[in-house]
């Protein structure tokens, strides 16, 4: 009982909300911009919503090419017939409906609003540069590039903060996708089984959707997923260097884990020859150059593809129903830093400090890049592909695998790196209609939405992409920054592409409105 009750007396003082955190969390309170915790500045709360439009009555988007989320190819043009936030009807033709708001479809495509299934809205980190980003921000490029759902995994400005964004963006008060919200879990602040049940619990009655683990102790995350599966609640793990040896991918998949986050503990469940990673004699975890460098190295010391072990793992993970969230772009500046360095969206749509905190400084998670070699590059390069391979497997015999971002760390910036995620999963092997699935049903299944989100179809919620290009033939139409194009007859360079409608809970988003408000964001900062 003695430990029980020190380790619920740290659990209290973790979740415990401080008054000024408080006071940042309540909507239009006067000066509530910034809170503290820990010595680190925090964001105030999204400001009201001003823009979009209804949801309507009626909402007609006629003429359009429908790309539905569950695997058909395109077909069109039709009619989606929206009423208030749910789609009513797909017509073959336009259906005569008085007073309806129209949006002229001709030319367009419609596809499901994306889940990413991945995400942060900011990380406290960030306030050591000034970069802590604003939600409004974070909100807008997500949106403009067709984001409708996101699952925040780690609630890392605060889960009160983080649900009560969640509950505004409900009711359409605020410009922002859906949120499903996870509680990160303290770690080495709590190791009891008992400790981490009560921490589910009390984590669960503050409004969280589901929970994330980031080492923890064999005990600890028996406890969590029991716990979590008996509330109904999501279960994503990150098994990081400290922990994998006492529970691997497998291990958690086996204890119930929904989702494995990224890639670690995959290899780990692969080994045949050693049971720990070989790491160098003087390596240290804590150094972020050391870390990623030779977690570039640990997918060639695991079983080869198409071994037993490999269709082994991967049979048993199926038949689990588990979900990989593999998030390759946040991984991919360590196989080419310069391009995602350099990535053409930063001019205009990065914040300053979001730059400077890309940057490397040993202070910062994911800014490691001190003394990035051709060596570390070609041996990333590697890895890419044997972990493409298990993920493209994985989903040819049968397993879901959803897409997800991380992004605002490592170069990456929301939106636009979700629209690299797609990029990445068709160089692993995937069909562009595998992608969408991938990024928009497959998500739904994932959180437990799958009958309210992730396809167009009569009966779900509308929450719709529309633009006027065809992102099966190329997902780069989907950037924001468009894609370059040559017009060979008017033998004219342009842009062409860009979302233009997100259509969340039947709310119309101008996409590039919104896109426009971030790039003010961006001038005024830089003006400073």
């Amino acid at each position: 009982m003695i430990r029980l009750t020190i380790t619920l007396s740290a659990l209290l003082m973790l979740t415990a909300v401080s008054a000024q955190d408080r006071a940042a969390i309540v909507p239009g309170e006067e000066g509530a911009t910034r809170a503290i915790r820990n010595g680190i500045a925090i964001p105030g709360p999204a400001p009201d919503r001003i823009r979009g439009e209804g949801p309507f009555e009626q909402l007609l988007i006629t003429n359009v090419m429908l790309i539905s989320g569950e695997g058909a190819p395109p077909r069109g043009p039709v009619t989606i017939v929206v009423k208030g936030d749910r789609v009513a009807a797909i017509e073959s033709s336009t259906p005569a409906l008085s007073g309806a708001r129209i949006i002229d479809g001709t030319g367009m495509y419609a596809l499901p609003g994306f889940i990413d299934a991945h995400t942060h809205i900011g990380n406290s980190g960030q306030g050591l540069t000034g970069a802590i980003t604003p939600p409004e921000y974070v909100f807008k490029l997500w949106l403009a590039h067709g984001i409708t759902t996101v699952r925040e995994v780690g609630s890392g400005m605060g889960l009160d903060w983080t649900v009560a964004h969640r509950e505004r963006s409900i009711a359409g008060e605020i410009t922002a996708p859906r949120l499903v919200v996870h509680a990160m879990f303290p770690g080495g602040s709590v190791t009891s089984a008992e400790g981490a049940e009560a921490w589910v619990r009390e984590v669960q009655r503050r409004g969280a959707d589901g929970v994330k683990l980031r080492g923890a102790t064999r005990a600890a995350t028996e406890a969590i997923y029991a716990t979590a599966r008996e509330l109904g609640m999501g279960t994503s793990n990150h098994h990081d260097q400290t922990s994998v040896y006492s529970t691997n991918v497998l291990d958690s998949a086996r204890m119930g884990l929904d989702s494995m986050e990224h890639w670690y503990g995959l290899p780990e469940s692969l080994f045949t020859d050693r049971t720990i990673q070989d790491y160098p004699v003087d390596y240290n975890y804590s150094d972020e150059q050391w870390r990623f460098g030779q977690a570039g190295r640990l997918w060639q010391q695991a079983a080869a593809p198409g071994s037993p072990k490999w269709n082994a793992v991967r049979d048993e993970l199926i038949e689990l129903d588990f979900t990989l969230v593999p998030t390759f772009t946040i991984y991919e500046a360590n196989r080419d830093v310069m391009r995602a360095r350099d990535a053409e969206w930063h001019e205009l749509y990065t914040l300053p400090a979001l730059q400077e905190f890309f940057m490397p400084d040993p202070r910062l998670h994911g800014s490691y890049h001190f003394d990035w070699t051709t060596a570390d590059e070609v041996a990333w390069r590697e890895a890419f592909r044997i972990w493409m391979d298990f993920v493209n497997d994985f989903k040819n015999n049968g397993g879901r695998v959803v897409t997800g971002s991380d992004a605002g760390f490592i170069f990456k910036l929301f939106g636009f790196a979700y629209i690299r995620e797609l990029e990445l999963l068709q160089e692993a092997g995937f069909h562009p209609l595998e992608v969408i699935q991938a990024a928009t049903l497959n998500g739904a299944e994932l959180i437990g939405m799958e009958d309210e989100i992730g396809s167009i179809v009569p009966g779900k919620k509308a929450d719709i992409i529309l633009l006027d290009e065809n992102p099966v033939r190329n997902f780069k139409v989907l950037y924001g920054t468009g894609h370059m194009y040559l017009d060979r007859e008017a033998g004219e360079l342009k842009r062409i592409g860009g979302v233009s409608y997100t259509i969340k809970d039947g709310i119309v988003f101008d996409a590039k409105q919104l896109l426009a408000d971030v790039e003010a964001m961006v001038r005024a900062a830089k003006d400073l």
